[in-house]
């Protein structure tokens, strides 16, 4: 049995902090792990950011409640789900990603959790663990699971290194530098045959 790890945001669904920035003007919070790969740091510096601006959850999730799959992206879960058991990996958090898993038909997420105070301020983040796109693969491993695993940025390459087969999808150009070990897809009618492919080889 083969399981598919998919990250969600740049793979599924739009940047949620580059939506906010864009929204709130606040070109700092675009950066991502694209940009920051010590996802320690790039949390502090949003959190910070939100607290300078007075900014909480409810204005997050009042974008997120705009936002969508990206298109093309339903379409291929549904294809995924036809030949393979599904989970995303995500360092996202539950409060942001519940709307956009409806979008998609509730398929299963592991994430995190922030931790917000009365007044709706996101004074804290909480890892499930470290390293956990890894560790989850790990572990299907140890039930005895091929993976396929797919993402766009650094945060996700030890997960395609541990991974029985990883792809890239819709990588900056850095990132392809540093890991060419990993084939490329630029769309998703590239990333069913990546997929297809990397079955076929497990």
């Amino acid at each position: 049995m083969q399981i598919a790890c998919l990250d969600l945001e740049g793979v599924l669904v739009p940047e949620i902090w580059i939506d906010f920035a864009e929204r709130t003007g606040i070109e700092a919070l675009r950066a991502t792990t694209r940009d920051i790969p010590d996802y320690d740091v790039l949390m502090r510096q949003r959190l910070d950011l939100l607290a300078e601006h007075g900014l909480g959850l409810p204005d997050i999730q009042s974008v997120i409640d705009d936002m969508g799959p990206l298109p093309g992206a339903l379409e291929f879960v549904n294809w995924l789900r036809e030949r393979y058991q599904v989970v995303i990996l995500s360092d996202t958090f539950y409060e942001f990603a519940a709307p956009l898993m409806r979008q998609l038909g509730y398929p299963t997420i592991l994430c995190h959790r922030l931790e917000v105070d009365g007044q709706g301020k996101v004074v804290d983040y909480h890892l499930r663990q470290v390293d956990p796109k890894r560790a989850s693969v790990k572990a299907f491993h140890g039930l005895n699971y091929k993976i396929i695993a797919t993402g766009d940025s650094y945060n996700d390459t030890t997960m395609l290194a541990e991974a029985d087969a990883g792809i890239l999808f819709c990588p900056p150009d850095n990132v392809i530098a540093e890991f060419p070990e990993f084939p490329v897809a630029k769309n998703y009618d590239e990333l069913r045959a990546e997929f297809s492919k990397a079955s076929e080889s497990l």
